[in-house]
């Protein structure tokens, strides 16, 4: 019995709750549970965090002695090499000028003009044609510490390495089958080359320091980025007569903000990459120059001597001069002020032009 009632109050109970879930009544007005309300959340005024743009990072670089722009610790603190290349019509074009970072440009006997390439970092491919020296630019291969590169040279050139304790690998030498070769497909004398496997044999025998001294300073002033030099003189054709031969010029690319080089009427090319010569900086170093004998060698004043310029970049020019001593390897430039010369990161040509042919310098 007492089973039957507890079951039964269970029912009850059971009947009475479902009955509350319908609603209470209050008078004649159902009254239905209100749900608590949900708060919706509302954008807030405080901005989104983004990542802040950081420096770049140029760890394990440095800035070029030779160009101003970042490269490896281990480039930068290298020796560079002066090599010399030949510049005549049917050596052109030559294989390797591209990759140099300073190209000089300088008068050889008979009208033609010989090349010297400074270079931070060889390539792969040859080098070349490689031709012999002239004592300027033996002095000015000084300027820089670098490894003296030729196939042949004047007696000049040969007294100048001699007083100057030069590092040289030459083509004449008992290295020179190690570090050039021969393209019996070119005439000689203008088809000597080298590579930079044979440039690095050569320095192995040689046994020469391959990096800077600690207390090497460099041999420009560069600006950190890209700096428009404030002068009028615009500049988008330079001509430069050294004879009339050659007659190289540039003109300004403006996509690029380079110098591109032109000689013997056509684009000055690289034959390793078939891309033309191109220069962010040019500088004209007026020399007073003249033949040194009968033979028609030239020589120039530039082992301690001053003068004056032109340097040019960004499509503007601005009038410098120069100092060099050679005692002690400094060749400088300075601006209008009389303050060094601070010049763009990049590739630089360089022209050694004779003082008395200023007029043949065309500008537009």
């Amino acid at each position: 019995m007492k089973k039957v009632i507890v079951i039964m109050l269970a029912v009850l109970t059971a009947v009475s709750l479902i009955g509350c879930s319908k609603g209470d009544k209050k008078g004649n007005a159902e009254v239905t549970p209100q749900a608590t309300p949900t708060v919706e959340s509302t954008p807030t005024d405080t901005p989104e965090v983004t990542a802040t743009p950081t420096e770049e990072s140029h760890e394990g670089q440095m800035k070029s002695y030779l160009t101003g722009l970042w490269v490896p610790e281990e480039v930068g603190n290298k020796r560079p090499f002066a090599i010399m290349f030949n510049n005549i019509e049917y050596a052109s074009p030559q294989s390797g000028t591209k990759e140099a970072s300073i190209l000089y440009e300088a008068l050889a006997e008979g009208g033609i003009t010989r090349l010297m390439g400074v270079f931070e970092k060889l390539n792969d491919k040859r080098i070349g044609s490689i031709r012999s020296a002239r004592h300027y630019f033996v002095s000015v291969a000084d300027e820089y510490d670098a490894i003296f590169v030729h196939y042949g040279q004047t007696t000049y050139a040969t007294k100048k390495i001699a007083q100057l304790g030069i590092d040289t690998l030459s083509g004449l030498s008992s290295i020179g089958e190690t570090v050039f070769y021969r393209d019996n497909s070119i005439k000689a004398p203008h088809n000597a080359f080298t590579s930079k496997e044979g440039i690095e044999k050569g320095m192995k025998i040689k046994k020469y320091e391959t990096e800077y001294p600690s207390d090497y300073k460099g041999h420009f002033t560069f600006y950190d980025e890209d700096t428009i030099p404030v002068s009028e003189n615009e500049v988008s054709k330079l001509s430069l007569e050294f004879s009339s031969i050659s007659k190289p010029y540039f003109t300004y690319d403006d996509s690029t903000k380079t110098y591109l080089r032109y000689q013997f009427g056509k684009a000055h090319i690289d034959k390793n990459t078939g891309k033309q010569l191109a220069y962010k900086n040019i500088i004209i170093q007026l020399v007073k120059e003249w033949n040194k004998d009968k033979n028609g060698y030239q020589t120039m004043d530039i082992e301690n001597a001053e003068g004056k310029g032109y340097y040019i970049t960004d499509g503007k020019m601005t009038k410098i001069t120069w100092k060099k001593n050679e005692s002690t390897k400094k060749m400088r430039y300075y601006n209008n002020s009389g303050e060094e010369l601070t010049i763009n990161p990049g590739k630089t040509y360089i022209a050694l032009f004779p003082l008395n042919r200023e007029e043949y310098i065309e500008i537009n």
